[in-house]
């Protein structure tokens, strides 16, 4: 048996220990699927990177370690990191509530949350500026401070730890939780047992795509927040800049940073998604 496997080719031999050939059909629609994500994605990618890299790494560290540019990278970084902290918490509890609960206007909340997806990030911003500026109908008034930064990152990301927890939270099995109590575990302790661990990656997934869309934000904060230098001013309105007054370099060197910056979290959120699951 032993020459009979060593005498076979070693594509056989490659199939037998568990690899599997791509045949014609899946072979040109994953070569497509490649040229497509590249054209849209890493080509445009990389094009940024060559731009920042032009000037050589003196003017790249110049470029992001200006005073204005890394309060602006400081202010935006950490204001989508908070957001996303508590998108993970509120975001979590309004999809349980949505899965686990029945009560009137139910269905009116289900398209309520999707709202920010829907609309333009600039009608976003002139609605909270309607809301929390100077003529504000409810007395609150945070025009051209941070918490109105604050505020636009968790209005344009509320919806995404919401939708990727929701579908999974309304498939687990009732019956665990179910079986849990009868053994004598506590509501927190099949909660963080039983569920939290299921929730995880759908949490983390969140996480990501709330933290992501956060540092990219512009239209929703743009009215609302003044852009005030090393006040306001987030990396978005901090690129434009750049780029009106044709400093493409810089732009695309404050680009770079949070592009890697944004990759960095989403590699840690799947590293503990991935513990998370091995362990569950």
């Amino acid at each position: 048996m032993t020459v009979a496997l060593q005498e076979r080719p070693a594509v056989a031999r490659r199939t037998l220990r568990g690899g599997r050939r791509l045949t014609r059909g899946p072979a040109i629609g994953l070569g497509i699927a490649m040229i497509w994500f590249s054209l849209l994605v890493l080509i445009p990618l990389l094009a940024v990177v060559v731009t920042a890299s032009e000037g050589g790494w003196a003017a790249f560290w110049d470029s992001v370690t200006s005073e204005q540019t890394a309060a602006a990278i400081r202010l935006t970084v950490g204001t989508a990191l908070l957001v996303t902290v508590v998108n993970v918490v509120m975001g979590t509890l309004i999809a349980w509530v949505l899965v686990r609960d029945r009560f009137f206007g139910q269905r009116a909340l289900e398209v309520l949350i999707d709202i920010p997806f829907a609309l333009p990030t600039i009608v976003a911003g002139l609605v909270l500026l309607s809301l929390y500026g100077p003529d504000s109908p409810l007395g609150v008034d945070i025009a051209n401070t941070r918490v109105a930064v604050f505020l636009a990152f968790l209005f344009v990301t509320l919806p995404f730890v919401v939708r990727t927890v929701q579908p999974v939270l309304s498939e687990l099995d009732r019956e665990v939780e179910e079986a849990a109590a009868s053994l004598g575990a506590s509501r927190f302790t099949t909660f963080r047992r039983i569920i939290l661990p299921s929730l995880t990656p759908a949490i983390a997934a969140g996480a990501a795509l709330s933290f992501a869309r956060g540092v990219s934000e512009y239209g929703s904060l743009v009215l609302l927040s003044g852009n005030l230098p090393m006040r306001t001013e987030v990396t978005s309105v901090r690129i434009l800049s750049s780029i009106e007054n044709d400093n493409l370099e810089s732009a695309a060197a404050v680009a770079t940073v949070l592009l890697a910056i944004s990759f960095a979290v989403i590699v840690l959120l799947d590293v503990i998604q991935r513990r998370v699951v091995r362990r569950g």
